[in-house]
Order: C-alpha cells, then structure tokens, then sequence
C-alpha cells in the first residue's frame, strides 16, 4: 500500500511537470535512488529531460505503469536487474529498462572508472602482489569476495525471509588482508541481524540450511556479475584498501568516499559502450519526438 501511495504521488508529478509550459515534450526519466541521479545527470539533455528519483525500484516500476495506462508518452524508467535476469524474469514494458548487471554500481565498477579510482587510493604494488598471488585480477578477486553475500541476498528473496543487510559491518566476516570471506559467520551475522520474520510469517531457516541453499544457487555457475551486490563489492573496495590494496593515505577511506570517487571517475564515454545506453538509443528510434541523452562526441582519426 505504502508503495502504491508513492508511486500515485510520482506519476502526478511528472503529470504535473508536463502540464507546465514548453513541457509538452518533456522526457521524463524515472531512476530508483538520488545516487543514480547523480550518475545519469552527467549524460541526459538537462533542459529536455528530466530525472525523477522514486526511492525504490517498486515505487518506480509502479509509477511507470499508471503513466502508462493513461498511454503518458516520454517516460522511461530505469532500474537495477538484482537478480531479474538470472531468474529470467523480463521487463514488463519497453519503457522499462535493466541495467547491464546487477545495479548501477557494478556496471561502473566494470569500467575504466574502477583502475582510476585504485591509481587515487590503492598501492599499484600491493594490487600487483595480490593478483599475481590469486593469478586473478582485482576485479575477479572483489567479485570473489562479494558472491556469498549476493548468494545469501538470493536465498533470502527466494525464500522471503527478509534478512536483514543494512549498516552489516565487513570486518566481521571478511578478512582485509586477503580479501577472503568467512562464509558461515556472514550467515551467522545476518541471521543474528534479522529479529522477525513479518513479511513471510514461516519458521525461519537454520544456519546450514540457508548454507546449503546458497551452495545450490551456486551450482550452476550463474554470472557474478549478476550475483554480486555493488554496494557490497564497494564495502569490500573499502575494507581492502585500508589494509590488502590500499595507500598509507586510505587507510580510513569510507565505502560512501569510495562509492563518490568511482561516480566520479565514471565518464561519459565509458557508459556510451554499455547495453542500457544502447537500450536507450532504440527507445529513442520509437519515441522520436523525445530526448534523454547528450551526444557523445566521436573523435575522428588522426586527433
């Protein structure tokens, strides 16, 4: 009911918005939080569309589809795939779209943005020293990391058990100087973390069931990309570098510190290379009399 009430809230603004004068082919971009806001504000025409931040991925989805009934033209909502992909799930409607991987975050770590950001703050030596050691690359070994708390993220939507993961603390189960998780603790943690079972109203599951739940998911090799949770390969970034990765000048650098630099360091370019921008672009072939984003410029040969 709560995000039915916000979502009505957001599609009479965005009716209202429009109603305003020279509005009339306003692009209207619906994202889940303030901190895609400030990703997607880099790219977009700011005085042709305009961003619409709707809290959640619910509230967004929804609002979408009451515009849509009223056939509202120039709206398009993006939000993160979490686990949409892996579970086959489509969007709904083509003026909804997924990100490449699991959310926002992690299609940023995937980029160039990630070694600019680790030239800032992290010790080339001691990342030379990891990777020859795992004979992976950094981006692998935070993967590697994050992939049982995405794991366990999944258990718990499959399941509805609403495990609770907010302010969870890293240095309880993630060893910072190998960057190596302590699985059964995580599970531990979480569980201890998670006091009632409102939302499924079932016995919740014992330790080593929800162990073996993840170790099921885990079989058939799903893409970590979609597995991981990007705010916890961030934490993850945040913990190494205060020890395993990082500077003498990062030892007290925040995963909110680390999640601005890499917004920072992610460029235009870098997102024009992506699937969602590409998605975009066909959204814009159909709804032609609409814009959302800046030309990119291409720098011809010889410059």
């Amino acid at each position: 009911m709560k995000e039915n009430l916000a979502a009505e809230r957001i599609a009479n603004e965005i009716r209202m918005e429009r109603g305003y004068p020279g509005h009339s082919l306003h692009t209207f971009l619906l994202v889940e939080g303030s901190t895609d806001e400030r990703v997607y504000k880099h790219f977009i025409v700011e005085d042709r569309c305009q961003i619409i931040v709707a809290h959640s991925k619910d509230s967004a989805i929804t609002a979408l589809a009451i515009l849509e009934k009223d056939n509202f033209l120039g709206v398009l909502a993006i939000v993160d795939a979490d686990f949409m992909v892996l579970e086959e799930k489509q969007p709904f409607s083509q003026n909804l779209l997924l990100t490449d991987m699991h959310d926002l975050e992690l299609m940023i770590i995937n980029s160039p943005a990630l070694e600019k950001v680790l030239v800032e703050l992290g010790s080339m030596e001691k990342i030379s020293k990891l990777e020859e050691r795992h004979r992976k690359d950094i981006r692998s070994l935070l993967l590697e990391c994050a992939m049982p708390i995405g794991y366990l993220r999944w258990v718990s939507l499959q399941e509805n058990l609403s495990l609770k993961f907010e302010n969870l603390n890293f240095d309880k189960f993630i060893d910072k100087e190998k960057l190596a998780v302590d699985v059964k603790q995580l599970i531990r943690i979480v569980q201890s973390r998670t006091t009632s079972n409102i939302v499924s109203q079932k016995s919740p599951l014992k330790d080593d069931e929800i162990h073996s739940r993840m170790q099921q998911l885990s079989s058939n090799s799903p893409d970590p990309w979609h597995i991981c949770c990007g705010h916890d390969v961030v934490s993850i970034l945040s913990l190494g570098l205060r020890k395993a990765i990082g500077s003498n000048s990062s030892k007290s650098v925040k995963p909110d510190h680390v999640e601005m630099c890499l917004r920072l360091a992610y460029e235009q370019s870098y997102f024009s290379q992506t699937q969602l921008h590409a998605a975009i672009q066909q959204w814009k072939k159909v709804n032609a009399a609409f814009v959302i984003l800046r030309a990119y410029p291409k720098v011809r040969q010889g410059e």
